[in-house]
């Protein structure tokens, strides 16, 4: 947020910017500043702008501090001096700087018979007066370049950030002098071009796990439907291909990627747009990943005006704890801050708390905070001693929004930074020292260009013991903290560490986050929601959407047997056969065996009809052997009689078979026994039918049909019939015959276990065999229905072979809807109801004539007598 008041916000000077109406706001109302006139302070105007500390060795620092002291001319200070905004907070940038140099000065171990001492200087964020101070350390003065106003220079290094931007405009000047620049700031990839940046070393890690860290933070909260918001970079490029990179890999889905220039002719245009595909898009997560002068208005734009509800994921650039006091609380709902993790340097803090004006006198900047945060009295004489100004006054004493005296992730960078200059500079005098021989001239000191030698290739551990080292390939991977801001009443917040990512701990445990700790939206408490598409429940597979990234899917449910026991699954699984899948499609059981039973009802009915009807012919047979003398029974061939009658018997019982558990015996005779018992009971059917007919056609004399009729011709009819059966089933049996199966689809969680018929085109020659022999019995009887005798049973027979062949009729289409037992009953029921008519149609008006009236059997045999 400071970096927005550095002097410029994207080409437009501070002046400007404190004239702007509420919409971007003034700087003056921008943050919880104080605000105090410096007009009258004498004491000021006679002391440079700059913090020194006289050493053997000089160090340049040039930080943004110019809010702390901008330097104006006298009619332009008149003016404006009173309404200077004064954030305090980078200031501790001056201290850390300060703090490892007299760490290094006070250390036997480092620079023996050498001190260090620094300049530091403010740095504007203009184009125009970016070298100004450059100029002034340089040469002096800043109107004539390569003049030196200087007699000697003890300056060995320059330290700029943390902007990017910044530190290459002073880069292309300190690289014409071979200056070595150590920049503190977050690692810019543009100026890791070193061939552009000869002189150019970055302290800050390259960030190569902050793509790992931001995903493992969105899968933890399961969010997989985010929005991408970048700077037009280098570094807006480079995160923009790592983050798609990782999200792809975990499935993750990009919402919209949005990229913001600062070089944009229409920029405010720009940031509508920008607006509207971020509030419009239904994504609740934003990962925001740039430097905080890029993207500055185009958060004010967002917090202040239009967008709420978002939680937006940033990088360690950002200060959030500098916010609007007339901002609402939460507006941008739950910043989570990625910031590289360091352990504390150990005395920094009492360090900060010991610091005053008489300690640091030539510290303009720290004269300012003092004057201005304690509410001293100006002192004629000089800025060190104030009149009632607080004696025990301590910089701890300031609010932590304002001022932090814990290192901040900048300030250990360029805590590090002196430490390598040191430890550079030290293995520089010990290399010249070898060099020289005793007694000879006095040592000169450390040029700057012979510093780049030892720097390239320093490599030490600081007194955290951490390693500080410049190859890349060797550098450590950075540890993040994850911060999350506390809000709390007028503006103010805080921030509070609510996790940590390692890449270094094991796969699965580099990211742990204490979630109760995380400060969500005003008024809940519930963690927001960020998917494309609800999660599929179990039961439930996902549909991809049609030009819709992976995580935009519908939820079709899984197909009958098949299940998805998880969320979110892609398929689901099938049942193997022997088990099922429940009604919600979630779990397999296993599949219980099941068949025709007798114990079952429709077994029950089938078996006791089988054996009711078995019973019933036999008590025809036992009619008719009873009766064998009658008329009726001699007119109608008493023997064919008696064959029909046991053939519908064991037509009857064959039906048994289809009853119980199947098994490879029952299964051959359910057919075998059924094709040839029914060849048998039709083809005696045919045969009495030819015995009528020859019958009548051999009462005229000399016919050769008498000759057939009474050499018992029409008899051969059932053992031919039958043995032309025979061969067709042996033929089946041969090829393929019928085996024990199982049918898992017909019934809900049930394996039925039945009777495959092995060969369907057997089985049909079989049933169109016996329907050939019927529909011959039928022709033949229907052409006999009207010849002339009491006992003439064409009528008959012609209309039990219209039963049988109506009943196989109707058998074929039932039996190929149905399935499972139903199927097996079908066919059981269709030869009990075939029977059934044979036996009523044919021997039902006998037994009716022999038993009720027996009158008319015995006229009939005197009249035939």
């Amino acid at each position: 947020m400071g970096a927005f008041l550095e002097g410029s916000a994207h080409g437009i000077p501070i002046e400007t910017w404190l004239d702007q109406p509420p919409m971007f706001g003034g700087c003056s109302d921008m943050l919880p500043f104080l605000v105090r006139s410096l007009a009258g302070t004498s004491c000021f105007s006679a002391m440079k702008h700059r913090a020194h500390m006289d050493g053997d060795v000089m160090i340049a620092g040039f930080f943004p501090l110019h809010t702390l002291g901008i330097h104006l001319s006298n009619s332009e200070g008149s003016r404006q001096e009173e309404n200077i905004p004064l954030i305090f907070k980078n200031y501790q940038l001056v201290l850390a700087l300060a703090f490892a140099i007299e760490e290094i000065n006070k250390s036997s171990e480092l620079l023996h018979n050498l001190t260090l001492g620094f300049d530091i200087y403010d740095v504007y964020f203009e184009a125009w007066a970016v070298f100004k101070n450059p100029f002034i350390w340089l040469f002096g003065k800043y109107k004539i370049p390569n003049y030196s106003c200087r007699r000697e220079s003890k300056s060995i290094a320059a330290l700029t950030g943390p902007l990017g931007i910044t530190s290459a405009r002073i880069g292309t000047l300190l690289e014409l002098y071979r200056i070595p620049q150590l920049t503190f700031g977050p690692f810019d990839h543009a100026l890791n071009d070193h061939k552009k940046f000869p002189t150019l070393y970055q302290m800050s890690p390259k960030d190569t796990s902050m793509a790992t860290a931001m995903v493992s933070l969105l899968l933890h909260f399961s969010w997989n439907w985010v929005g991408l918001l970048t700077s037009q970079d280098e570094n807006g490029a480079w995160i923009l291909a790592e983050l798609k990179e990782e999200m792809a890999k975990k499935r993750v889905c990009v919402a919209y990627e949005l990229m913001i220039s600062l070089q944009h002719t229409s920029y405010i245009f720009k940031l509508m747009a920008v607006h509207n595909e971020i509030n419009l898009s239904s994504a609740s997560v934003l990962i925001i990943y740039g430097d905080k002068d890029s993207l500055i208005a185009l958060m004010i734009f967002i917090e202040q005006i239009f967008i709420h509800g978002k939680v937006c994921i940033v990088n360690s650039q950002w200060d959030f704890t500098m916010k609007r006091r007339y901002f609402m609380l939460g507006s941008l709902h739950v910043p989570l801050i990625f910031t590289h993790h360091h352990v504390e340097v150990s005395g920094f803090t009492d360090f900060v708390k010991a610091v005053k004006p008489s300690k640091y006198p030539e510290d303009i900047f720290l004269a300012r905070l003092w004057f201005l945060s304690f509410n001293c009295s100006d002192s004629e004489s000089d800025c060190v001693t104030w009149d009632n100004c607080l004696h025990d006054a301590s910089l701890d004493w300031l609010h932590g929004h304002i001022f932090e005296i814990t290192m901040s992730g900048d300030s250990y960078n360029i805590y590090n930074a002196v430490y390598a200059v040191a430890q550079a500079l030290h293995e520089m005098v010990l290399h010249q020292r070898e060099l020289q021989t005793m007694g000879n001239r006095k040592q000169r000191v450390p040029s700057p260009e012979q510093l780049h030698t030892f720097l390239k290739n320093i490599q030490f551990y600081n007194p955290t013991r951490d390693q500080v080292i410049w190859d890349e390939k060797r550098k450590l991977e950075p540890e993040y903290d994850i911060l999350n801001i506390w809000n709390f009443p007028d503006g103010l917040a805080l921030e509070v560490k609510v996790g940590k990512f390692s890449p270094y701990a094991p796969h699965g445990n580099q990211m742990s986050l204490s979630e109760d700790m995380v400060e969500w939206a005003i008024g809940t408490t519930e963690t927001p929601h960020s998917v494309c598409s609800e999660n599929c429940g179990p039961g439930f597979r996902k549909s991809p959407q049609e030009e819709k990234p992976a995580c935009c899917f519908d939820c079709t449910p899984c197909s009958e047997n098949e299940i998805a026991n998880g969320t979110d699954m892609e398929q689901c699984v099938k049942c193997p056969d022997h088990q099922y899948a429940n009604k919600e499609r979630t779990h397999c059981f296993l599949r219980a065996t099941s068949f025709l039973a007798f114990e079952d009802p429709l077994g029950i009915a089938l078996a006791c009809m089988s054996l009711c009807f078995s019973m019933l012919t036999a008590t025809v047979l036992g009619v008719f052997v009873k009766h064998q003398d009658t008329a009726i029974v001699k007119a109608n061939n008493r023997a064919l009689s008696y064959i029909l009658l046991i053939s519908l018997i064991f037509c009857f019982l064959c039906s048994l078979l289809f009853l119980g558990r199947p098994n490879a015996v029952t299964c051959i005779l359910q057919q075998i026994t059924f094709g040839i018992v029914f060849t048998v009971a039709v083809s005696t059917v045919l045969a009495k039918t030819v015995t009528v007919v020859l019958a009548f056609k051999a009462t005229s004399p000399g016919r050769r049909m008498r000759w057939l009729l009474v050499s018992g011709a029409p008899n051969f009819i059932i053992p031919i019939c039958t043995l032309i059966q025979v061969t067709l089933c042996g033929v089946w049996l041969g090829t393929s015959p019928p085996f024990v199966d199982t049918d898992a689809h017909s019934e809900h969680g049930h394996i039925i276990i039945l009777c495959n018929k092995g060969s369907l085109t057997a089985f049909y020659c079989i049933l169109g065999y016996l329907g050939s022999l019927a529909l011959a019995s039928f022709t033949m009887a229907f052409l006999a229905r009207n010849l002339p005798d009491a006992f003439n049973e064409a009528k008959f027979l012609t209309f039990s072979m219209l039963v049988f062949c109506s009943v196989w009729l109707t058998f074929l289409p039932v039996y190929h809807s149905a399935k499972g037992k139903v199927m097996v009953a079908v066919e059981a029921f269709s030869i009990l109801a075939s029977s059934a008519g044979l036996l009523g149609c044919i021997f039902a008006p006998k037994c009716y004539t022999i038993l009720l009236v027996p009158n008319r059997n015995y006229i009939n045999r005197s009249k035939n007598k």
